[in-house]
């Protein structure tokens, strides 16, 4: 985390993802989302913290949009 997101950015990064993981849990009745959802989050996020929050939201709000968009990067690279 510390690598993409730098030495401050990181411990906030890992606060988006917690408060990602109650907001997965109040739009899907899920725990926690999965490996996966997570890859794609971090993924879009390019180490931006704003994308992050981006990739984040996108997730609570349709996962699969979310699986879409990290796709279509992974094919261009």
């Amino acid at each position: 985390m510390i690598a993409d997101f730098g030495e401050t950015g990181a411990s906030v990064a890992l606060d988006l993802l917690q408060l990602t993981e109650l907001a997965w849990h109040d739009s899907y009745g899920e725990v926690t989302p999965s490996e996966g959802v997570i890859d794609d989050i971090l993924l879009l996020s390019g180490g931006s913290l704003e994308k992050l929050i981006e990739a984040a939201l996108l997730a609570v709000t349709d996962w699969r949009d979310l699986r879409v968009a990290a796709d279509r990067l992974r094919d261009r690279t």
